[in-house]
């Protein structure tokens, strides 16, 4: 697939750990391998629910790496780009463009509150250190900064820019980046319990984050979307909705891994400052989790892609 055409279903993948926290790369690659299984059509490695700023430097190269060697070349592997720094941000995207990446999904400088021209200064020498194509991961509810529709139209001329994350969890944005920018960048949605009304409005992509414990179902919706069977859509998003959900909580990671836990796909183990979830909020998504196994629909996937 070209970069100039990502489009498709492009899970952002959890980092598997054992028990004592340190990296499990075997489950972590057992992972990959099922949703490559499932028609996904790229894979991010290290963003948000990959816990990027709780590995260190050389675990996030290695998790790199893991998913470049599992993946052989069947699909393209990206990874997320989360330092606290540019200088950092150019050291890193340059070390995956040797291990052979084939592209980055760069999000804003960690921590600090940029103005508008720091965070263009900023995307633009990220980009400038690769030759790489790269998507811009657009979250002010999680990352303060908002790169608005004009910004991009801005930022159009750097070459290697070639799609967008929205995850402002504002659906008027794609119709207002559309209108500013047309086609220029292939658009993805991150935000997943608006994948529908996104999909209704015209997207190329998903950054789906929960469908990582239920790949088949994932991927077999995004295909009712791009067939326009809107009507079975709507039926399995129903289903789908509350697991959804889990991905819009701050303890997101934590839900999710959880889930993956409950479907056999990895374990719940968070590194420290996020614990596993305990107590009556455990139960809480527990239920809907296994809510969601139990009514589990049949699902008759068209093997036509």
């Amino acid at each position: 697939m070209s970069a100039q055409h990502w489009q498709g279903v492009f899970p952002a993948v959890t980092t598997q750990f054992h028990e004592d926290l340190s990296l499990n790369l075997e489950a972590t690659a057992r992972h990959f391998e099922v949703l490559i299984a499932s028609g996904i059509s790229g894979l991010i490695v290290c963003g948000s629910l990959g816990e990027n700023q709780a590995l260190a430097p050389e675990e996030k190269r290695r998790v790199v790496e893991l998913a470049i060697d599992v993946a052989s070349k069947r699909i393209p592997v990206l990874s997320g780009v989360a330092e606290m720094s540019t200088a950092a941000a150019c050291r890193y995207v340059q070390d995956c463009e040797r291990l052979g990446a084939d592209g980055f999904m760069v999000m804003p400088a960690m921590v600090y509150k940029a103005d508008p021209r720091e965070v263009e200064s900023h995307f633009r020498r990220v980009a400038a250190a690769t030759a790489l194509p790269w998507m811009l991961y657009n979250n002010p509810v999680g990352y303060t900064t908002d790169v608005t529709p004009q910004q991009f139209a801005a930022l159009a001329n750097i070459k290697n820019l070639v799609a967008i994350k929205e995850s402002s969890a504002n659906t008027r944005r794609i119709t207002e980046l559309r209108l500013e920018v047309g086609d220029r960048y292939s658009l993805f949605v991150g935000v997943d319990d608006l994948i529908l009304e996104s999909s209704i409005l015209g997207i190329d992509g998903w950054v789906s984050g929960s469908g990582i414990a239920f790949p088949e179902e994932n991927q077999y919706f995004w295909e009712l979307t791009r067939s326009g069977r809107w009507d079975e859509a709507r039926t399995l998003y129903r289903w789908f909705y509350p697991l959804l959900k889990l991905d819009t909580h701050i303890k997101f990671v934590q839900y999710i891994k959880l889930a993956v836990q409950e479907v056999g796909l990895g374990s719940e183990w968070v590194r420290e400052p996020r614990l596993p979830l305990a107590g009556a909020e455990r139960e809480h998504v527990l239920n809907i989790i296994r809510r969601g196994i139990e009514t589990r629909p049949a699902i008759a996937r068209s093997h036509s892609r």
